[in-house]
């Protein structure tokens, strides 16, 4: 907790203090109370006493006790303050961490626990900065302060309330310790909880589909029933705790009048100065350990929450401490231009048995086309994510115009490229958002918008709609069909106006006349860019300079697709199964 503490900015960090301040003389002028009181009693039992000093003193209480509300109302305030704005900065840090984030780095938290840890976890942070900064600032100062007042004013009731006050520790803690280590598992379970609704929200079709609810209801019970039996757990404790400590502070009043009477009886009758001012010390007494009782009792609400946030910290910390393992260079240029080169690359998934590709080497010149094509598993995906850095390899080196990618910095390297993922997709915002999306050094005209969706063969669709670019697309794209959203996917690459394009099985949602009318053009308009296409069709690829073949992450072939099928057992069979032996001899499907 203190290590996320330190995080706090400069502003928050003074309101911090200024509200330290208003608690310090908050408590003064609380404690000042007592002190009043004493002189009230005193005047009210001595023959004599003239009204007006009764009601002076009346008024300096009066005066003290709105002195303590105003202190109160702008320790309050600033508390607010203090807490939404470290909030605000510690999920800030955290979602610019995460978007810093490399895929390795992303697998070790999965998105359910991320998005737990920016909203849950924060809001317990958040909750404790608030009423840390006034309960738990002000009870410990309270009880010390109070604690120091009454030890001069008698010996037996002082160990009395040491007594109560032990006691008191003493079960908050038992308590405490047992409760802390189901709070971890407690916020374990919000992460399980957040999975599965996520799941079943995403996927509600297939669930309909499949009449799976009363399965996913179960699935989604489990871990809320097993949370909500740990949380009983705790608040069953947490029950006890409240009528002990009404027990021990009413406990506490009884002693301290009982004990205070029989001090009282003591003094002899002779004496009436010395019984007066006992009577006054016992009723002062019985405030001050008043005082100190409910500082533990404060102190108790502020422990209920201590150990969450504890944990809150912990997990927040956890995610801020993990260092990317893909770090920028400092190169913005290459010696080439448009140039992809493998050179006896390996890579190795972290935490994996073996290596998912193995002494990969090849090179694509600018202008070229390079198709990379195997089956599912033999690492396609694996091969074009080394390219932009998604990862970085094992063994060997990757270059882009000659120059090793780890060297360049991130702008730079992602300036170079254009990538389609797998899987397209898409953000809530416009057609146009979404093509001019990122930074880019292309310029964001309309031109270059047409430009991208009529290549993209996307503005077959775009120009039907009454907004056109300005048409909304809903998250994930939702609103648009699966080559629709991959259209669009590739429209945002060609947007860039890259000097590499790589499409990793983007073609897999186009039908075959969209496909070979992409292909087509990409041929036509970007003849100086060089393209790397990951692809199932043998018709997408056919026509590549160059061809990959890959099985089980090894290189099984690399050639053009005459030689391939003349040579590659791998290559030959894919192709074998998706074209007749009439389309093989005539040249496959035609553009």
């Amino acid at each position: 907790m203190i290590k996320l503490l330190k995080r706090m900015r400069k502003r928050e960090a003074l309101m911090a203090l200024l509200c330290a301040v208003l608690v310090v003389a908050q408590v003064y002028f609380d404690l000042k109370l007592p002190d009043y009181m004493t002189r009230l009693t005193t005047l009210i039992k001595t023959p004599g006493s003239v009204t007006a000093d009764i009601l002076s003193v009346g008024g300096q209480m009066l005066l003290c006790t709105l002195a303590s509300a105003v202190l109160a109302v702008g320790c309050g305030y600033l508390a607010a303050k203090t807490a939404s704005g470290f909030s605000f900065s510690v999920r800030a840090d955290l979602f610019h961490h995460v978007m810093d984030a490399g895929s390795e780095e992303m697998q070790s938290f999965s998105v359910p626990s991320l998005i737990t840890r920016t909203t849950n976890d924060i809001t317990q942070i958040q909750m404790i900065v608030a009423m840390g900064l006034q309960m738990l600032m002000k009870t410990p100062i309270m009880a010390v302060w109070a604690i120091i007042k009454i030890l001069g004013k008698s010996w037996t009731l002082s160990a009395v309330t040491g007594g109560f006050v032990v006691a008191i520790v003493v079960m908050v803690l038992l308590i405490m310790s047992s409760c802390l280590p189901r709070f971890r598992q407690v916020q374990k379970k919000t992460d399980q909880i957040n999975r599965v609704a996520r799941e079943n929200l995403t996927g509600i079709n297939v669930v309909h589909a499949f009449g799976s609810e009363d399965y996913q209801n179960r699935k989604f019970d489990a871990p809320s029933r097993d949370m909500m039996n740990l949380q009983l757990k705790n608040q069953r404790l947490f029950a006890l705790l409240q009528p002990m400590l009404g027990f021990s502070m009413n406990g506490l009043a009884l002693a301290v009048y009982w004990v205070g009477a029989a001090l009282v009886e003591s003094i002899a009758l002779t004496d009436p100065a010395a019984r007066l001012t006992m009577f006054t010390n016992v009723l002062v007494f019985s405030t001050y350990a008043t005082y100190v009782v409910m500082s533990f009792m404060m102190l108790v609400m502020i422990f209920m929450l201590v150990p969450q946030a504890q944990v809150s910290a912990e997990r927040i910390n956890e995610v801020l401490d993990t260092k990317p393992h893909v770090v920028p260079g400092t190169k913005t240029e290459g010696s080439e231009s448009g140039t992809v080169e493998f050179r006896d690359v390996s890579f190795r998934y972290p935490g994996a048995a073996a290596d998912e590709l193995e002494h990969i080497s090849f090179k694509v010149d600018k202008g070229q086309t390079l198709a990379i094509i195997g089956a599912t598993g033999s690492g396609k995906t694996t091969l074009a994510s080394l390219i932009p850095r998604f990862y970085d390899a094992t063994q060997g080196a990757v270059l882009v115009d000659g120059q090793d990618v780890r060297e360049y910095t991130f702008d730079a390297l992602y300036n170079k490229l254009g990538y389609v993922t797998q899987k397209a997709v898409l953000f809530s915002g416009t057609v146009a958002d979404n093509i001019f999306f990122g930074q880019s050094a292309a310029e964001k005209t309309d031109t270059a918008l047409q430009d991208a969706l009529s290549l993209s063969q996307a503005a077959e669709f775009v120009d039907k709609y009454p907004e056109k670019a300005a048409h909304p697309i809903a998250q994930l794209g939702r609103n648009v069909s699966g080559g629709q959203k991959q259209r669009l996917s590739i429209a945002r690459a060609l947007a860039r106006k890259p000097e590499i394009l790589i499409f990793d099985d983007s073609f897999s949602a186009l039908d075959y006349k969209t496909d070979a009318a992409l292909r087509e053009g990409l041929a036509k308009e970007l003849p100086g860019t060089t393209k790397i296409i990951v692809a199932q069709r043998i018709s997408t690829i056919r026509n590549a300079d160059q061809i990959l073949v890959l099985d089980r992450g090894e290189i099984a072939g690399l050639g053009t697709h005459d030689a391939l099928m003349a040579s590659c057992p791998v290559y030959r069979e894919i192709a074998m199964s998706q074209l007749s032996e009439e389309e093989l001899k005539k040249g496959g499907v035609s553009k």
